[in-house]
């Protein structure tokens, strides 16, 4: 693959990060009202806001673009830096407290595993922001797992963290792959496929019980089998979105909302399944482009390719 066009799906994934990210934002009210608005297909009709989600992304994408790899100690600091530029962002305690510290200059590998007593996070935030990486070496998926392994460990030092990020990098890949006709996998296929490439773990014995789950079922039995995100951990989060990019991955929009029903950690689903479907997508829904804030429009305007 050409370098231009590595960085080319490198943005496009990180624009289908941005997007499911507003758009998941958007519906943080009442389950109740949000229930009414996901059944009428209402979106809300004023300025969608990203979170934290689209700005570790952003770290993401830059790193790419000027080192064409996962370089560690450069992602720390980047992470760090966009987080000090607007830190009013959506993110979670462990971030703050992370973040603040390899800001402060205490080195990442000694921030990351000193999360949770020594046992370090087991969030999604690592599966959040990877689908760039997933883009970028989508030729080599060694290059694909190695990179977005890289890319969690910054943050993330349990070994469901680090897995939930390999998953949704893998699958972001597998979609670019399969939207040029070098993959074929469909459903259960495409869900045994990036397990197969996952390490022992929850996260991925959960992805493999996705398989049980047709796509014909109910959002409230997938949401029993799989998680929602509810518990911030990769292994209640990861499953899902990829039991939505499995089986709705045509569209950009069916994806979004069967992603925002299952309520839950909403921004963050609907981030990572954005980040996977927009790869297959020819382009992103116009009218909800519309009504987001982007990264361009803020104080990240400097820093995001045009």
């Amino acid at each position: 693959m050409k370098s231009e066009d590595r960085i080319k799906y490198a943005k496009r994934a990180l624009d289908g990060i941005a997007l499911g990210d507003c758009f998941g934002q958007s519906f943080f009210m009442p389950d109740e009202t949000a229930r009414q608005r996901i059944k009428n297909r209402e979106i809300l009709n004023e300025p969608w806001y990203f979170t934290d989600d689209t700005v570790m992304a952003i770290g993401i994408f830059q790193i790419l673009e000027k080192y064409g790899e996962i370089n560690q100690g450069a992602l720390a600091r980047v992470f760090a830096e966009n987080y000090a530029l607007d830190w009013h962002r959506g993110y979670g305690g462990t971030a703050h407290s992370i973040l603040r510290s390899i800001g402060e200059g205490q080195n990442w590998r000694e921030a990351a595993s000193g999360a949770f007593d020594g046992m370090g996070s087991m969030g999604n935030g690592g599966a959040m922001r990877v689908a760039p990486v997933g883009a970028y070496f989508a030729d080599d998926m060694d290059k694909v797992l190695y990179h977005a392994r890289a890319s969690a460990e910054i943050t993330h030092a349990h070994i469901e963290g680090i897995a939930g990020a390999m998953a949704v990098a893998a699958a972001s890949a597998l979609l670019l792959n399969k939207k040029l006709g070098r993959y074929g996998g469909e459903g259960e296929d495409f869900l045994r496929d990036v397990a197969d490439k996952l390490p022992e773990s929850d996260t991925r014995y959960k992805i493999l019980s996705a398989v049980s789950v047709k796509k014909e079922s109910s959002i409230d039995f997938a949401v029993s089998m799989l998680g929602n995100g509810i518990r911030l951990t990769a292994q209640d989060t990861v499953p899902f979105c990829l039991w939505c990019a499995a089986y709705f991955y045509t569209s950009v929009e069916e994806a979004l909302w069967t992603a925002v029903s299952a309520l839950g950690d909403r921004d963050t689903i609907c981030a990572i399944v954005g980040g996977m479907v927009s790869l297959f997508a020819d382009e992103l829904p116009q009218q909800w482009s519309g009504y987001m804030e982007h990264p361009e429009h803020s104080v990240f305007w400097n820093i995001v390719e045009k």
